[in-house]
């Protein structure tokens, strides 16, 4: 395993303890500039997240109804009852994203699979690095400030969906997350520099609490004038 990710993995609980686990759930409460670009309300209720740690599937509650909530999966995703009856449905859902720009609307779907892949990249982070088929090695830092940050590029297997198929991933002195970097496909690929701030234990496992994305610009600066998505975390337990 490569070196810096080893650290990473010590640093955030250890790949045995991220193992002993197969699902997690958390409160999260959302914002950002992205959903009006997208035609979409956003309201700050808080709703409940849930991803499986080893697979690839994401859920949200409430989704559109009190009693409605998304499945994800890379290849489907559908809006249910909380009954498990299909509201909607859609199959190759990432096709239904071809042609889009940052400014394309989206319909309940395109969100809801968007929540979905985010979500679970950002739970999973940063030991999804270490499933099967992903492609590490160590870039140049970033720094930040006084500080310098040792980077990670990640190849995504086909397998797993996310926002872009490389992604890079800042860590601090203590080996933990300060930023995330990758590209938007389904709206145009913009570039996103992602931070993260009040990490926080929970199960023995180091998460961030807070996130918010921004555009990124020339050389690799984050465009701060505007959050682009904004996600507070909360009540994060693995099972």
């Amino acid at each position: 395993m490569n070196e810096l990710l080893a650290r990473v993995l010590a640093a955030h609980g250890g790949l045995d303890r991220w193992n002993s686990f197969q699902e997690l759930t958390a409160t999260i409460v959302t914002g950002g500039a992205l959903w009006a670009m997208k035609g979409l309300a956003q309201d700050p209720n808080p709703r409940q997240m849930k991803v499986m740690l080893h697979d690839e599937w994401a859920s949200v509650m409430p989704f559109g109804e009190p009693n409605w909530r998304t499945s994800f999966a890379p290849r489907r995703i559908a809006i249910e009852t909380t009954e498990g009856v299909v509201v909607r449905e859609r199959a190759m859902p990432r096709d239904s994203f071809a042609g889009h720009s940052m400014n394309t609307p989206w319909d309940p779907l395109h969100r809801a699979y968007f929540n979905g892949y985010a979500l679970w990249t950002y739970l999973t982070t940063p030991f999804l690095m270490a499933m099967p088929g992903f492609e590490v090695s160590e870039i140049e830092p970033w720094q930040e400030g006084s500080e310098s940050w040792r980077g990670l590029r990640a190849r995504f297997p086909d397998a797993i969906i996310s926002h872009s198929k490389e992604q890079d991933f800042y860590f601090g002195s203590d080996f933990l997350l300060r930023r995330h970097d990758y590209h938007v496909d389904v709206a145009g690929g913009f570039p996103a520099a992602q931070y993260v701030y009040d990490i926080k234990e929970f199960g023995g496992l180091s998460f961030p609490t807070k996130r918010l994305a921004y555009v990124r610009g020339e050389k690799l600066k984050a465009l701060r004038e505007r959050v682009m998505v904004s996600i507070d975390l909360s009540n994060i337990r693995c099972t």
